[in-house]
């Protein structure tokens, strides 16, 4: 039986904890449980984005709890304190995308057992693209909500070309264990100015995210690399070429997103057969971090469509 321990400095409702599982290839992994209320609606599964980890959700599980969803959060291999791949522990790695399904695939049967099958996800970033992955595999939420996915990135074109080229010889060469190009041990929120941030318009929650990693250094993380950036590529790419699933679903998109790209998210929407894309003009990357009335009113159109699809 995996060891519990409560979760602190997170801002959650009361009762919080978290616990390691392994995943089918060894890989300690971490999952955060914050109960839903007496008589509550059910479980949220969130699932963060790159570079992110549990507590920096307390307080969207906070108020998910006061509409009465309890929540879980994971924090995926290489990241929060889950098992990293080197001894620097800044790198973002993974030698596959597909290795972020065991992830998912661990935490849903513990899930399974704890609150049973119908529990609907609220994806973020590298999150979305990794639930994407996910119902592709078969997975059936009752609902999505995605919150500025990864299905593509805002470099230019001709960037990534390049940058997909880089990473296929460097990994045929074994030598794309180093960080991506321009990035590196210092690239990430630890070091980054809020005047030069491009996840959120809002100081205090740019502030809180500064000081949960300055008070826990585990949290942080650096650049990916090279071998992340062309897995990400790679999954991308082929995730553009597949069917939308018959999941209800939800996109939330910021109008001043400079990570992911708006086109990837609007081409995706456009093929989901009921789908819902809503804009936020002036919000960054992180709308869940956003300043409160974009915060709020994706949260309120997340609980709508969980609500509305309650089984």
């Amino acid at each position: 039986m995996a060891e519990i321990r409560p979760l602190e400095g997170d801002g959650g409702p009361a009762g919080g904890h978290a616990r390691f599982l392994t995943a089918v290839d060894g890989i300690r992994i971490r999952l955060g449980h914050w109960p839903a209320p007496e008589g509550g609606k059910g479980h949220v599964l969130i699932l963060p984005g790159r570079t992110e980890y549990i507590e920096k959700y307390g307080l969207v599980a906070r108020d998910l709890h006061a509409a009465g969803w309890g929540s879980f959060a994971l924090d995926w291999r290489g990241q929060g304190l889950a098992d990293r791949a080197f001894s620097d522990g800044l790198k973002g790695h993974v030698g596959d995308f597909a290795e972020f399904q065991r992830d998912l695939d661990v935490a849903l049967d513990t899930i399974r057992a704890i609150a049973g099958d119908c529990v609907p996800w609220l994806a973020h970033s590298m999150g979305g693209c990794i639930a994407l992955r996910g119902l592709v595999r078969g997975k059936t939420p009752p609902a999505i909500a995605f919150s500025a996915p990864m299905l593509g990135l805002s470099n230019p074109a001709g960037q990534l070309r390049a940058l997909g080229l880089l990473a296929g010889a460097a990994r045929l060469l074994r030598l794309d264990t180093g960080y991506a190009p321009t990035t590196g041990p210092t690239y990430g929120i630890a070091t980054e100015t809020f005047e030069r941030n491009t996840l959120t318009t809002d100081p205090e929650q740019y502030a809180r995210m500064k000081a949960q990693i300055a008070a826990e250094p585990r949290f942080g993380l650096g650049g990916p690399s090279l071998r992340w950036m062309g897995a990400a590529l790679r999954e991308m790419s082929d995730l553009a070429h597949q069917p939308s699933p018959a999941i209800p679903a939800l996109f939330g998109l910021g109008g001043d997103e400079g990570i992911v790209a708006p086109a990837a998210i609007r081409a995706r929407v456009a093929n989901w057969h009921g789908a819902e894309l809503v804009d936020y003009p002036g919000a960054r990357h992180e709308l869940l971090m956003e300043r409160a009335e974009i915060r709020d009113d994706f949260l309120a159109r997340t609980v709508a469509l969980f609500d509305r699809h309650r089984t």
